[in-house]
């Protein structure tokens, strides 16, 4: 609810108007921890996925480090761009830019298990899927007849369901765990446990900032707990330097074609995303529709972010919606406040204490986190889908998309006949399941008589009318 001592009804809705500094400090901040944790946990994942993450004992262990660092730097910066901007790079409102868990599927399969080198091969995708990101702003608004909710709720979902056994494995101890007595051990879980309640308490029976940072104070409920039990190992914190500046092409640089389709095709969805996130800042802040002069800026800095990330060691950028939530919630559409959130970003990843801090959490911990968010994830897929007119079309649709990106995903060797690029696509999950789904979409027509599907789904065929969108 808005504050009036912040400002009058008209200037909160004004994305240039500034708020006293001794209120719009801590609201800039407040923007930051609502999406501390799902900034820097992609890059955990990535570096776990590689083989040099939360317990692998290797000596590229801080290289996790400076990646955490990076998320941080570079989504402030990113944040500048949409907030600030410069020429027709940027939409001027409060968008707060963080990396993005919907690359995660693509860029697991490109480096799992091969190292900190294979890392290279995903600047360089991030770095010329960026780039393409960035043109589309030319003519974003004439891809979305292409990615009608069916396409992006099936997208996001996928997602979601991707990432859940990530969060399992961390909750039960980790990948480098599995086989031994430690996997899956009480205390593993009693840390990860704690974290799902604490945050769960908070998000149902808080309110305000307590509410929505829930994750962060779970998060910190669980290290407290690890630390009372002696699980926090504080070593890096202590060879962490105070101050760094980011390294260009700290891991490298390498095309590979598998890569780039994937960064390409993935920045797609993400633009659209973007969209749909301006959109919802603009409705629920301003009370009015976004410009195609915000769109197109706000996709030119979601895309330049990107492909500034990838010169310098960090993952690829998005807007995030839980900070178009935020908005909606304090009522202040201030640009200049989620400013402050960007530089207090980019402060916290110029301090590698701070990413040694982050790397200091027991793995069981982030489990806890990461099951609620990437189960939010699903359910946010699912409430996508809920806009879809369930008809017999779009069931046979869905069906189709699903079985095979899923199927794909958990039985990746019923590919090794293909060319390594291919697989790698394949086998995401995401990318099959996408291109299946907007073609089928583009080409079926769009009656489809309603004993068709019946012979198929044993007489669960399904009846909701739902609801089309604009309707």
């Amino acid at each position: 609810m808005a504050d009036a001592s912040i400002g009058t009804p008209e200037q909160l809705r004004d994305p240039n108007y500034t708020p006293p500094l001794i209120k719009a400090v801590p609201l800039g901040i407040q923007h930051v921890l609502a999406m501390f944790v799902s900034n820097v946990t992609p890059a955990i994942i990535v570096c776990g996925a590689a083989g040099f993450g939360f317990g692998s004992n290797s000596p590229d262990f801080p290289q996790m480090i400076y990646m955490i660092q990076m998320s941080m730097f570079f989504a402030g910066i990113a944040t500048l761009f949409q907030t600030i901007g410069f020429g027709p790079v940027g939409a001027r409102l409060p968008i707060v830019q963080g990396t993005s868990f919907a690359f995660i599927p693509i860029m697991i399969p490109l480096v799992a298990g091969k190292g900190v080198d294979a890392v290279a091969v995903l600047m360089g995708g991030i770095l010329v899927g960026g780039l393409f990101h960035a043109t589309l702003g030319l003519f974003i608004g004439k891809l979305r007849f292409a990615l009608p909710p069916l396409v992006t709720g099936l997208v996001v979902t996928m997602i979601g369901l991707a990432l859940v056994k990530v969060g399992i494995q961390y909750a039960a101890g980790g990948v480098p765990a599995i086989g031994t007595p430690a996997y899956g051990s009480g205390v593993n879980w009693l840390m990860a446990g704690t974290v799902i309640v604490v945050t769960l308490g908070l998000k149902f029976y808080a309110r305000g900032m307590l509410s929505v940072s829930a994750v962060l104070v779970g998060l910190l409920a669980g290290y407290a707990l690890a630390f009372a039990l002696g699980e926090v190992n504080l070593a890096n914190v202590g060879r962490a330097a105070p101050f760094a500046l980011p390294n260009p092409l700290h891991f490298g640089l390498e095309f590979s074609t598998a890569a780039i389709i994937g960064f390409c095709l993935m920045g797609v969805v993400s633009a659209v995303e973007t969209v749909g996130d301006v959109s919802g800042i603009t409705k629920g802040g301003a009370g009015r529709e976004a410009t195609d002069k915000e769109i197109q800026g706000a996709t030119f800095a979601d895309g330049l972010g990107t492909a500034i990330s990838g010169l310098f060691g960090a993952l690829p950028n998005t807007s995030f919606s839980q900070n178009v939530g935020l908005i909606a919630m304090t009522g202040v559409m201030s640009r200049h406040v989620v400013t402050i959130g960007g530089i207090f970003l980019i402060l916290c990843g110029l301090m590698p204490k701070v990413g040694a801090i982050i790397s200091s959490v027991p793995i069981e911990v982030l489990g806890g986190g990461v099951i609620v968010m990437f189960g939010m994830v699903v359910a946010a897929g699912i409430s996508m889908l809920s806009d879809v007119a369930w008809n017999r079309r779009n069931m046979v649709i869905f069906a189709i998309a699903l079985s095979l990106g899923l199927g794909l995903q958990l039985e990746p060797d019923a590919l090794q006949y293909l060319p390594s690029t291919l697989k790698v696509l394949a086998t995401s999950g995401i990318l099959p399941a996408a291109v299946i789904a907007i073609v089928l979409n583009l080409i079926l027509p769009e009656e489809l008589a309603d004993e068709a599907t019946e012979e198929v789904s044993g007489g669960m065929a399904g009846h909701g009318a739902g609801s089309l969108p604009g309707e």
